[in-house]
């Protein structure tokens, strides 16, 4: 008997249907499985038989094959336990064979029948919705997270016998309440009022926010770099519901979800270690799973002493830099994952941290050079801001002055930006002004005449190239939506110009 249930494959970060067929006929007692299956897939034929023996059910002494079409697909993964185990039970005719055909299952089976998470449900329950099925399975734990993909019934169950009693007389389980999106939705407990003095990097950071653009953070050690990167969420842009499902699907895949946390309802903050592996930082695999860089899509990639990265792992950077996304090719295929970040990247000026203060540096101008090379330049290229952190002054770290502005106050800035460059971009699948094409620079980011001449200085004075002349030009774009102008004047100019001094100040040592 010939029985065939949906269930569904993760390759790379999108989800391909997946038919798991069975057939039981006459022949010798033996278990084949076929299909392009990894071993992980291929483990799966003990622990369902033994699942299905600690539950009741005996595997009959027949030829017993199970395919998983399309078989030119890779097949990875512990979640296709249960629909292997529902189709040999619909084989069987311990369940009717017609009660799997609009349903889609997905799920890990213990030896003992219980149902145990898996990754990728929200991505599978995206398809599964497109695809017009009427009913998915899924282990309980992962319920409150297919739940958040509205039109379709998800069905959450501890155990097997639990799923069989459903196919059989359609008793549902005890439902879980519908998960709401997270209280605590862009909100932090970190403010930037906690920051003494570098009122310089804070504007950078607000800039920076407010477009989307890359910021270098040049300084000795405890001037509060880190300080700064770890506020930034705070003064980013909300979360769209869309960008919101979007950022979720890459956690699901990844594992990162929860039913404590079933949707991200902020944007992304990661901060590797410098010692992290190009595999980490680009995704890793036979087939390739997200890596830091595609989990930091829509949010923050922040780079702690970005010196000490291997160079092999700064390098990677320069595609997605540019591209925002990253193309990985393996013998399995290629494959293309999203990485639309804000690249944060902290630094020391020298291997000691204190130059140009001859007082405390004593590194060679060697030494510093080497450091600081190793940083290319079509990676600095790349960074649209960067600022010095100056060593914080006693008068300013015992609170003499008056405290600066608050994350709220500074949001509030960043997100009327947001809303000038929505309207501007309405309909065009452009976010902020960092992803401004070329092609399309006259038309959104208009230069008064002074504005006009002052660049043209820049590109002659500072040798830019034509990536760094268009940075500084969507930079000063920003600038001007901060103060409400639609057109660049001078004063933008000038300032995104500035951002672009420092570099040159310790590159051309």
């Amino acid at each position: 008997m010939l029985s065939r249930i949906r269930s569904a494959a993760i390759i790379g970060i999108d989800v391909v249907p997946v038919f798991v067929e069975t057939d039981i006929s006459d022949g010798l007692p033996q278990f084949t499985m076929v299909g392009y299956v990894s071993g992980q897939v291929r483990e799966a034929g003990d622990r369902v038989r033994t699942s299905l023996k600690n539950i009741g059910f005996r595997m009959p002494p027949e030829r017993v094959t199970i395919n998983l079409a399309p078989a030119d697909v890779p097949k990875s993964g512990s979640h296709f336990d249960l629909p292997i185990a529902l189709g040999l039970l619909a084989c069987m005719e311990k369940i009717p064979p017609e009660s799997v055909r609009d349903v889609m299952a997905v799920g890990e089976l213990s030896l003992s029948g219980e149902l145990m998470p898996v990754t990728g449900i929200l991505p599978i329950a995206l398809k599964a919705r497109e695809m017009g099925v009427s009913v998915l399975i899924v282990p309980e734990e992962n319920e409150g997270e297919g739940r958040v993909v509205s039109d379709l019934q998800i069905l959450g169950f501890h155990t097997l016998p639990g799923v069989i009693e459903f196919l059989r007389h359609g008793t549902l389980p005890d439902r879980m309440p519908c998960p709401e999106t997270p209280a605590r939705l862009n909100e932090y407990d970190l403010d930037f009022r906690d920051i003494r003095g570098q009122e310089t990097v804070k504007r950078a950071a607000c800039v920076a926010a407010a477009g989307f653009h890359n910021l270098l953070m040049i300084g000795p050690p405890g001037a509060g770099k880190t300080m700064v990167a770890r506020r930034m969420p705070t003064i980013m842009p909300p979360l769209t519901m869309d960008e919101s499902l979007e950022i979720s699907r890459i956690h699901s895949i990844a594992g990162l979800l929860s039913p404590e946390r079933p949707i991200v309802g902020v944007r992304p903050f990661r901060s590797p270690h410098h010692t992290l592996s190009p595999q980490a930082l680009a995704g890793g695999g036979k087939v390739p799973k997200p890596g830091e860089l595609t989990l930091a899509h829509r949010g923050i990639l922040f780079l702690d002493e970005m010196p000490e990265l291997k160079r092999s792992s700064l390098e990677i950077l320069r595609q997605p830099l540019e591209d925002r996304e990253i193309v990985i090719a393996r013998t399995a295929g290629t494959f293309r994952f999203p990485a639309n970040f804000l690249l944060l990247a902290a630094m020391n000026p020298c291997p000691c941290g204190y130059f140009p203060d001859f007082n405390r540096c004593h590194c060679s101008p060697r030494d510093i050079q080497l450091y600081l090379n190793k940083i290319s330049q079509p990676l600095l290229d790349r960074i649209d801001l960067c600022v010095e952190c100056a060593p914080v002054t006693y008068d300013e770290l015992r609170g003499g002055g008056e405290a600066g502005e608050s994350s709220a106050e500074i949001r509030r800035k960043v997100v009327g930006a947001h809303e000038i460059q929505q309207e501007r971009f309405k309909g065009t699948g452009i976010h902020f002004n960092s992803e401004i094409p070329p092609s399309k620079m006259e038309e959104y980011c208009p230069l008064d005449e002074e504005a006009g001449k002052i660049m043209e200085n820049a590109f002659s004075g500072l040798r830019l190239s034509a990536r760094g002349y268009h940075r500084i030009i969507k930079v000063a774009r920003t600038i001007a939506d901060l103060d409400g102008s639609h057109v660049i004047r001078r004063e933008h100019a000038a300032e995104a110009i500035c951002y672009r001094m420092i570099d040159r100040k310790y590159w051309t040592t």
